[in-house]
C-alpha cells in the first residue's frame, strides 16, 4: 500500500510538472493581435475554422473588419463575442469603413456589444475615400475630415468606446489648401475623443518616420498595424522585410501604443493562414511577444 501511494504521488507530481511546464510554454507563445482583414477570404468561407486557426497560431487579440447589416461575419454582436470567448480570443478593435454621422450610434452600439474597446475609422468615411489605378486618395480636405472625426469621437465616447483613425500613405500628402492631412488631424482632432492607429507600413511607404510623429505627438498612437515591406515596396510577413521594427518598438511608450496587430493586405503566392504564422514568429525577433 505504501509503495502504491508513493507511485501515485510520483505520477501526480510528474503530471503537474508537465502540465505547468507546457502551460507556461503555451502562454509564452500566445501573444499579439491579428487584423482579420489579412484572412478576410478565409473568414468569408468558414469564419469559425479561421478563428480557430488564428488562435492556434498564438494570436490572442483580434481586430475585426467584417461588420455589415448589424452583424460581424454574419454573427450578431453577442454571438460573435461568445464565439471569440470560446476560442480564448479577445475582441480589441473593429474597423468600420461604412460609418457615417447617421449610422454611427447603431454601429457603435453593436461594436460595444461585441466586446470591442476601440472603434477604428480605417479610411476617410462618407464617400471621401478614393481608390483607382493611380492609388488611394481622398477628397473634401483635412479640415472636413477632422470635423467629422471630432463628431464621431464624441459619439464613440458616449458609447463607451475609444475612436481611432487609421492612416494610409495619402494622408501624408497636402490637400487643396496646402495642409498635410495627417498633421492637420493630429493638431485639430480633440485628443479626448480622437486618437490614431498608426500603420507602420504606410507611414514608411509615405517616406515619413514614425519616431518623428511619436516625438511631436506623444501618446496619440494607441494601436499599431505591424506589417513589413520588401525592397520593392510590397507587403511581406513581419521579419521578412526592411522595416526596423525594433527601433520603432523602443519608442512605444512615447507613442502611447497599448497594443498592436499584424496585418498583411496581400500575401501574394503565400496563403494568408501561412503568412500569419510567419509573421507571428517574426514578431519575436523584435520583442513584440512581451506586449
Amino acid at each position: 500500500m505504501f509503495n502504491i501511494k508513493i507511485s501515485y504521488l510520483i505520477k501526480t507530481s510528474i503530471f503537474v510538472f508537465l502540465f505547468t511546464h507546457f502551460s507556461v510554454l503555451f502562454a509564452q507563445d500566445s501573444f499579439g493581435g491579428l487584423a482579420l482583414y489579412t484572412v478576410r477570404e478565409d473568414m468569408g468561407k468558414d469564419s469559425q475554422a479561421t478563428l480557430q486557426a488564428v488562435a492556434e497560431v498564438g494570436y490572442v487579440n483580434i481586430e475585426a473588419a467584417g461588420y455589415e447589416n448589424g452583424k460581424f461575419y454574419n454573427y450578431t454582436p453577442q454571438e460573435f463575442k461568445a464565439l471569440l470567448r470560446s476560442l480564448n480570443l479577445t475582441p480589441l478593435s473593429s474597423h468600420n469603413s461604412s460609418v457615417s454621422l447617421d449610422n454611427a450610434d447603431k454601429m457603435m452600439a453593436d461594436v460595444k456589444a461585441a466586446g470591442f474597446e476601440y472603434f477604428v475609422v480605417p479610411i476617410p468615411p462618407m464617400g471621401l475615400f478614393k481608390s483607382d489605378s493611380k492609388g488611394m486618395s481622398m477628397k473634401g480636405g483635412a479640415e472636413n475630415l477632422a470635423d467629422i472625426l471630432n463628431v464621431l469621437g464624441k459619439k464613440a465616447n458616449a458609447a463607451g468606446l475609444k475612436l481611432l483613425y487609421h492612416n494610409h500613405d495619402f494622408e501624408f500628402m497636402k490637400d487643396a489648401k496646402g495642409e498635410v492631412v495627417i498633421d492637420y488631424l493630429l493638431e485639430h482632432c480633440d485628443s479626448k475623443f480622437v486618437n490614431f492607429q498608426m500603420d507602420l507600413y504606410w507611414v514608411t511607404k509615405a517616406g515619413a518616420d514614425p519616431l518623428a510623429y511619436f516625438e511631436k505627438h506623444p501618446g496619440r498612437f494607441k494601436l499599431w498595424h505591424v506589417k513589413d515591406m520588401d525592397s520593392e515596396g510590397k507587403f511581406v510577413p513581419v521579419g521578412n522585410g526592411t522595416i526596423d521594427f525594433g527601433r520603432i518598438l523602443e519608442k512605444k511608450e512615447r507613442s502611447g501604443m497599448q497594443s498592436y496587430f499584424v496585418e498583411q493586405d496581400r500575401t501574394y503566392k503565400m496563403q494568408p493562414l501561412e503568412a500569419i504564422k510567419v509573421s507571428h514568429e517574426g514578431l519575436k525577433k523584435f520583442g513584440f511577444n512581451n506586449e
